[in-house]
């Protein structure tokens, strides 16, 4: 079976230095908000060209953190992708705010800057931008936006990691940013941890003291805050596969531009290609097809993972019963369309050219084609 992704695979090249870290953080003493958090803040926000970095708990409450930090709540509404990973919209609802949901673009499957504009009003507080899969929005103009209505924007960067948007990395490109280092992200933990990313001092300040209890200070409580903090000994991992995540980002371009180039079925359609502007770090590889039951079907014959990121949209989750009775056609298409395929930093050659072969192997029987037909009529 070729795996959609091995994390034993992926984090045995890591094992001998985990094991030092970890014996370091022991014998240190020091168990929360230690050195080693503070040395991977400094060393996150360098590498995304920040002044500041702020490790919190896990990606969702990076989001939520962001929120309260910037005293959104009720009565405000805030722009967010119809076709996301539910999290953002979860953070949204979590600090008492609205979220307003905005179709895609269906080629990048990133919020469409054009509709954006039609959802704003005087009620709109701030814009959060979700590079859905690895891929980078289109940057320039939803900050044009913003700058025109007085907005914050907020990146979701939890599936990219070091992607590049004309010159600068994700979690620069916004006012701030929220990461997930969850364990199958680019940049993966042994377990939870986020962060936020930002320039803005008086912001970073805020978020110190709120991911731990609201106290800038032992002991003294400034806001309402939470314990939403980073864990020394996550971060003593990150710290070691930070070191190597260009290296494994590249490896992961790689193989999409294999895939790209090799992959020629009529009933599929690939990802996009990435335009000079902007680096992809292909978090994952999402095909389309009105034949995912099929195709999906055929590859596990073969041998071949596959999974779908995500079957149901946030507004079709009975979470948000109170907009299921809403349409967001563009969504919905993706989300019955999507189809990732197996791709990792230590995918073999080998594996590669296997799913290649199998994805050009699929053939749709027509006698499916014309029952999806007369169906859909």
């Amino acid at each position: 079976m070729i795996e959609f992704l091995s994390l034993k695979k992926v984090n045995e090249a890591y094992e001998e230095r985990f094991q030092k870290a970890a014996s370091r953080v022991i014998e240190s003493g020091w168990y929360v908000l230690g050195e080693e958090v503070n040395s991977f803040e400094k060393e996150y926000a360098n590498y995304c060209g920040t002044n500041y970095c702020v490790g919190v708990s896990n990606g969702l409450d990076a989001l939520k953190l962001l929120l309260k930090a910037y005293g959104f709540g009720p009565g405000d509404d805030i722009i967010v992708p119809s076709n996301t990973q539910i999290a953002p919209i979860l953070a949204i609802s979590e600090v008492g705010a609205k979220p307003i949901l905005v179709e895609p673009n269906p080629i990048t499957f990133t919020i469409d800057p054009e509709k954006v504009k039609a959802k704003i009003t005087s009620k709109t507080k701030a814009i959060v931008v979700v590079h859905l899969y690895g891929r980078v929005a289109d940057m320039d103009p939803i900050r044009q936006i913003a700058f025109e209505h007085n907005l914050k924007v907020i990146e979701d960067s939890a599936q990219a990691h070091g992607a590049v948007y004309k010159g600068s990395r994700t979690g620069s490109l916004a006012d701030a940013s929220a990461f997930s280092f969850y364990p199958s992200k680019n940049l993966g933990a042994i377990g939870d941890g986020g962060a936020i990313t930002t320039n803005d001092g008086v912001l970073a300040e805020k978020l110190f003291a709120l991911r731990n209890y609201g106290s800038p200070k032992k002991y003294e409580n400034l806001y309402r805050g939470y314990n939403h903090r980073l864990d020394e000994m996550q971060a003593a991992f990150l710290r070691i596969k930070l070191q190597d995540l260009d290296t494994r980002n590249d490896a992961r371009r790689k193989i999409a531009t294999t895939y790209l180039r090799e992959m020629k079925n009529k009933h599929i359609i690939l990802p996009e290609q990435p335009a000079n502007t902007a680096e992809h770090v292909w978090h994952l590889f999402v095909i389309r097809t009105s034949n995912r039951t099929e195709l999906q079907r055929f590859l596990n014959e073969r041998g071949i993972e596959s999974m779908i990121h995500y079957p149901i949209p946030p507004h079709l989750q009975q979470a948000y019963k109170e907009m299921n009775n809403e349409s967001y056609p563009i969504s919905e298409q993706i989300h019955d369309e999507v189809l990732s395929l197996p791709l990792s930093p230590v995918q073999t050659d080998e594996e590669t050219q296997a799913v290649i072969q199998a994805i050009n192997d699929f053939v749709v029987i027509e006698s499916v084609i014309h029952e999806k037909q007369e169906l859909q009529v």
